[in-house]
């Protein structure tokens, strides 16, 4: 004996297969779907502010690029020397050097390095010019941020972070040997001024 079925039921089992294939998706509470976050989707700042950026990158990403990515003294120079024009690059150099003098006054304190008979000055703040730090990681992007102006607050945060981390520096330390670990921004023929990561001095032999 054979049942047929009818065109309704036929129908209704249909949807109800469709349905059992289907991921089960979660609705917030004006009953839109919850999409869960991307974990290979890059990092937005835009809820943070320019201190929670400091923070959350500071010792989880920054220092080890810094470390990782840091130009030694002569390949510094050569990016430099490469550079014609207009055209910039911002960095980070490691590199030892001499104490010629250190200006605490004002709020640009300045300690200036002679190293291999060039001139290099390190700005201590609080007021630090420039992007270097932000820019030399490579992976803070602007479209990461909500506007311009929050792009540049965390380059300020990020300079102000990097500050902090400083030992006490005065007119004592003039003549010392020191290492530095330091983020640039090089035009043609000229360093620029940098933004320190790490200074300590050297023990002499």
């Amino acid at each position: 004996m054979q049942f047929r079925v009818s065109g309704k039921w036929a129908l209704a089992a249909a949807v109800i297969t469709l349905l059992s294939a289907c991921t089960v998706v979660d609705l917030d509470s004006s009953g839109k779907p919850v999409i869960p976050a991307d974990p290979n989707a890059a990092p937005s700042f835009v809820q943070q502010t320019p201190q929670q950026v400091a923070e959350s990158l500071w010792s989880a990403r920054l220092l080890p690029a810094a470390e990782q990515q840091a130009l030694a003294w002569p390949a510094l120079l050569a990016k430099r020397d490469g550079l014609t024009g207009a055209d910039s690059i911002s960095v980070f150099g490691r590199f030892n050097g001499t104490v010629a003098s250190v200006d605490n006054d004002g709020r640009e304190r300045k300690m200036r390095l002679t190293v291999n008979g060039e001139e290099v000055v390190i700005q201590l703040g609080p007021i630090v010019k420039g992007n270097a730090l932000r820019d030399a990681a490579g992976f803070i992007r602007f479209e990461d941020f909500k506007n311009q102006v929050q792009f540049a607050q965390a380059a300020r945060a990020l300079n102000k972070k990097a500050l902090e981390q400083m030992p006490p520096i005065d007119a004592s330390w003039q003549g010392k040997e020191v290492a530095v670990l330091a983020a640039f921004t090089l035009r043609a023929q000229t360093l620029g001024e940098a933004v320190p990561l790490k200074i300590s001095e050297e023990a002499r032999p």
